[in-house]
């Protein structure tokens, strides 16, 4: 008679393999694979930072790129920044995304776009009760509703656009590590980002039958200028707190953004931080990948226990701070 131990090791493999087969056959929207090379990319926040980086990532795999921002200045700058760099001449177009008509104006100067990568993004790091309405305003606007005035400008050129090429398109949202957690000092700013989600899987389900697939792209701090004005202002304990996840060279997130853009992922890590809190926040996201799946559903549990894990530690130096002062 076979000993219980043996027994688990064959049932334990081949309960994984049910499983695995039972994922791909739920996992939707189904994997696609979205070409660059000689199709419109199309990145707003496209002077500086992850959005320069996304930039040249882009030009040099032949896409054709437009950069889109406040600054004409800026943009200029970036776009020989570009052609130096890659040997391509990026359209500049200048909009605020604030302004509806003006993203409007911009989009159809532009022309049709395959893939749409709404990186625009400002943040104020303050306690809600001390950070003036202003200024919480100023964050989702701009994050938020810019994101909506894009998509909507940009949607009746891609669906025409993906129906004739019969190529699939893109929208890339760039949310962030705390659009998935709430961080001290991150009240508003996290509240732009969250929002963002549930506009992107809404916006899927919306799209999916146009062949446009989203993605939302979440970068822990980051080495931009922005970043670098970001600390200035900073929360003693947000510094302490959001410290602990690294930061990442602007041109690494590109580079994660771009391969998870090309391969339809909804979410887009960009660290093991960012991998473990995509498997502890993914909920009911879309998800293409079995293997993936595979992760989220076995990982969950234990993601919960190690969340939980640092929630204890957040709290505790919160408590800890109060306290000494």
């Amino acid at each position: 008679m076979a000993s219980p131990f043996l027994l688990l090791l064959l049932v334990i493999p081949l309960c994984l393999l049910v499983l695995f087969l039972a994922l791909s056959f739920l996992a939707r929207p189904k994997s696609v694979r979205i070409p660059i090379k000689n199709r419109h990319v199309l990145i707003t926040g496209g002077s500086s930072g992850i959005g320069l980086a996304l930039a040249k990532a882009a030009a040099a795999q032949g896409a054709h790129v437009s950069i889109l921002a406040r600054n004409a200045k800026r943009l200029e700058e970036a776009r020989e920044e570009i052609k130096l760099a890659m040997g391509h001449m990026a359209r500049v177009l200048v909009a605020d995304v604030r302004d509806p008509q003006a993203v409007a104006q911009a989009l159809e100067e532009a022309g049709p776009v395959d893939v749409l990568v709404c990186n625009q993004g400002v943040f104020v790091p303050m306690e809600l009760e001390k950070q003036d309405l202003e200024e919480a305003k100023f964050m989702i606007d701009v994050n938020l509703m810019g994101t909506f005035h894009l998509i909507k400008a940009a949607l009746p050129g891609m669906k025409s656009r993906a129906r004739e090429t019969g190529l699939p398109a893109s929208i890339a949202i760039m949310s962030s590590q705390a659009g998935q957690v709430g961080v001290y000092g991150y009240t508003a700013y996290s509240a732009s980002k969250f929002a963002l989600r549930g506009l992107a899987e809404s916006l899927q389900q919306e799209v999916i039958a146009h062949n446009i697939h989203v993605s939302m792209i979440f970068p822990p701090d980051t080495a931009t200028p922005g970043l670098a004005e970001e600390q200035k202002k900073r929360p003693e304990l947000t510094t302490i707190i959001a410290g602990s996840s690294g930061e990442m060279k602007a041109e690494d997130v590109a580079k994660k953004a771009l391969d998870g853009l090309k391969e339809g992922q909804f979410i887009i890590p960009c660290n093991f931080d960012g991998t473990m809190l995509a498997i502890a926040t993914a909920g009911l996201s879309p998800q293409r990948s079995a293997v993936t799946a595979l992760f989220e559903v076995l990982g969950a549990g234990f993601m919960r226990f190690v969340g939980i894990g640092f929630q204890w530690n957040w709290y505790s130096t919160i408590q800890n701070w109060h306290a000494k002062r």
